[in-house]
C-alpha cells in the first residue's frame, strides 16, 4: 500500500476515536423509524422530523435517538430557540 496513505488511514482511525473534534453544524438524514421513514434534520442548531408527533411536540423518538448518537458533536441548543 502507498506509505502516504498509510500515515492517513492511521490518522482517520485516530481521529475517529477524538468524537470532540467535529462540530456538526447541518444534518439530515433519512431514519428508518417502526411505522415508516423520516426525514430528519439538525440545521441552526435546532432538530426538525418529518413525523406527525414532532409537528405538535418539537421532539421525537428519532431527533432523541440521533441526540444520543450524535452526542459532544452537536453544539448545545438553548430550549427556548426550539423550532417552533
Amino acid at each position: 500500500m502507498y506509505s502516504g496513505l498509510i500515515g492517513k488511514v492511521q490518522k482517520a482511525r485516530q481521529y475517529s476515536h477524538e468524537r470532540e473534534r467535529v462540530d456538526i453544524s447541518d444534518f439530515a438524514a433519512s431514519f428508518q423509524g417502526e411505522h415508516g421513514n423520516h426525514q430528519v434534520i439538525f440545521h441552526q442548531s435546532a432538530w426538525r422530523c418529518s413525523c406527525d408527533f414532532f409537528s405538535g411536540h418539537l421532539t421525537c423518538s428519532h431527533t432523541m435517538a440521533m441526540e444520543r448518537m450524535l452526542q459532544g458533536m452537536l453544539p448545545e441548543q438553548d430550549p427556548a430557540e426550539a423550532v417552533r
